[in-house]
C-alpha cells in the first residue's frame, strides 16, 4: 500500500524547528518524496495528521532484548525457549514506545533477528552483537567467586549473557565465530561493570594487543568493535585500539573526550540504567556490591554528557535496561533533558544512531529512499520531550517498513 501524510508538521532531525505544510509520500516500504507542496500519487491513502507531528522511528543504540533479569545470575534458570518468548514481549514493548530500530549490545542472536524479518516476532529492526566478547573475571563472566570452572551454560539463559576469551589467539577466534553467526557489529568489555558479581569497576580489562586484534578482526570483515567502558583510562586505552563506540563513558574526562573527538569515535550514554538501579535495583535482587558500583558511575552521568559535548564528540541515545526495568525506558529523554535542548536528545536517538548503524539516508530521518520507518505524535517533541513518556500513550501511530504496527488515526482523510 502507499500514503501520503499531510495536515500536520514534520519534525526533521536536522532542522531546530517542526516544518509546517510538508507533505510525505510512502510506497513500497520506503519513503518515496518529501514535498512542501501536495503530492499527486494515483491509487495513494491519503492520512490527515490534524496538526499532529510526523518523525522519523527512534533508535535505541544500546538494548539487551534477552537479558531478562536484573540480577543476570538468574538467567540460569531460564531455558532459551522462554528467554526467546520474553525477548519477544520486550521487543513488541518497545516497538510501541516508538523504536523502531534497536541495536543490541550482547545477547540477541541471529534466530532473534530472523523471527522479526520473517513475521514470527512483531519488534523493531534488529542489529546484534551476538554474545558480548569479556576476559576472563571481566564484565561478561557471571561465574560467582567460588566457581573454578565454567559449567555447561548451552540451555540456559546464561549462554546469551556474553563469552570468555583470553590473549590475541582466543580474542580472534571470538571475534571471528560471532562474525560467522551473524554478528553485525563485536561487543568487547573493556572496563568493569555494575551488574557483574566481582570486577572493580575501575578496572582496565584486555590488554591492548588484544583490544586491537578484536578491532582488526571486525573491520577485515566490514564490521566493527563497541566496548563497554566507564573510567577515563578504559576509554582511553578503547579509542587508542580503534574501536569504534563507546558504551557507557560515565566517568570520562576532558582529555578523553577530546581524543574521543579527534579519533571520531562515539559514545553511546545510558544514564537511565542508573537511575532504574538505584529506584528499584534491590527490589530484583541486585547485589549491595553492584549497588555500590552503580552510586559511581551515576553521580558521573549527567557530567560525562557536558564533556562530550563540549569537546564534540558525537553522542548516540542507548538505555541498557535489563528485564524488569524496561517500562523505564523513555525515562532516558527526560533525563538527558536536565543538560541537553530536546533537538540534541531527539538527533541522538536519529540520526547520530543511524550513523552508528551505518544507516545514514535510510535510518533516523524521512527522506526520499530511507526506510518508511515514523511515528505519528501528540504534541511537539521539541518543545516537550515528555510527549515519549507513557509507553507510547502520546503516538496514536507507529508505522515500520511502509506498514502500520499501531494506528488510532481517524483516516482516511
Amino acid at each position: 500500500m502507499s500514503f501520503v501524510f499531510h495536515g500536520g508538521r514534520l519534525l526533521d532531525p536536522r532542522q531546530d524547528g517542526l516544518l509546517e505544510g510538508m507533505e510525505v509520500l510512502v510506497e513500497g516500504g520506503v519513503v518515496r518524496e518529501v514535498s512542501d507542496r501536495p503530492i499527486r500519487a494515483a491509487g495513494a491513502t491519503r492520512v490527515d495528521l490534524r496538526g499532529r507531528t510526523l518523525m522519523p522511528g527512534l533508535i535505541d543504540a544500546h538494548i539487551h532484548i534477552v537479558l531478562t533479569e536484573v540480577n543476570l545470575r538468574m538467567l540460569s534458570d531460564v531455558p532459551l525457549t522462554l528467554l526467546a518468548a520474553k525477548g519477544a514481549t520486550a521487543m513488541r514493548a518497545m516497538l510501541m514506545r516508538g523504536f523502531t530500530t534497536l541495536r543490541d549490545t550482547g545477547g540477541a542472536d541471529y534466530g532473534m533477528k530472523a523471527a522479526v524479518e520473517q513475521g514470527h516476532f512483531e519488534g523493531p529492526r534488529l542489529f546484534i552483537a551476538g554474545q558480548a566478547i569479556s576476559q576472563t573475571g571481566g564484565h561478561g563472566d557471571q561465574r560467582s567467586r567460588t566457581q573454578s570452572g565454567f559449567s555447561c551454560a548451552c540451555c540456559n539463559g546464561l549462554a546469551w549473557t556474553g563469552r570468555v576469551a583470553d590473549g590475541v589467539p582466543d580474542m580472534i577466534k571470538a571475534v571471528r565465530d560471532e562474525l560467522r553467526k551473524g554478528a553485525d557489529h563485536i561487543k568487547i568489555m573493556v572496563s568493569g561493570g555494575v551488574a557483574s558479581p566481582s570486577d572493580p569497576l575501575e578496572s582496565l580489562q584486555y590488554r591492548m594487543d588484544e583490544i586491537e586484534a578484536a578491532v582488526e578482526e571486525a573491520e577485515r570483515w566490514g564490521s566493527y568493535v563497541c566496548a563497554h567502558a566507564y573510567s577515563a583510562r578504559a576509554i582511553e586505552r578503547a579509542v587508542r585500539g580503534g574501536v569504534r563506540t563507546i558504551e557507557h563513558g560515565n566517568l570520562i574526562d576532558a582529555p578523553t573526550a577530546a581524543l574521543m573527538a579527534e579519533r571520531g569515535a562515539f559514545i553511546v550514554p545510558t544514564l537511565v540504567a542508573y537511575d532504574a538501579l538505584k529506584r528499584r535495583g534491590t527490589q530484583y535482587g541486585l547485589s549491595e556490591y553492584s549497588l555500590s558500583k552503580n552510586e559511581m558511575v551515576l553521580e558521573g552521568g549527567l557530567r560525562s554528557l557536558e564533556l562530550c559535548r563540549a569537546a564534540g564528540v558525537a553522542i548516540g541515545f542507548g538505555s541498557d535496561l535489563l528485564g524488569q526495568l524496561q517500562n523505564d525506558h523513555c525515562n532516558e529523554f527526560t533525563i538527558r533533558g536536565q543538560v541537553m535542548r530536546p533537538q540534541e536528545v531527539i538527533r541522538s536517538a536519529t540520526l547520530v544512531n543511524a550513523r552508528i548503524l551505518r544507516q545514514e539516508g535510510r535510518l533516523g530521518e524521512l527522506v526520499a529512499g530511507a526506510h518508511a520507518d515514523l511515528l505519528v505524535v501528540d504534541g511537539d517533541p521539541y518543545a516537550d520531550l515528555s510527549v515519549f513518556l507513557g509507553d507510547g500513550a502520546h503516538i496514536p501511530a507507529i508505522m515500520l517498513g511502509g506498514r502500520f504496527v499501531k494506528n488510532e488515526l481517524d483516516w482516511p482523510a
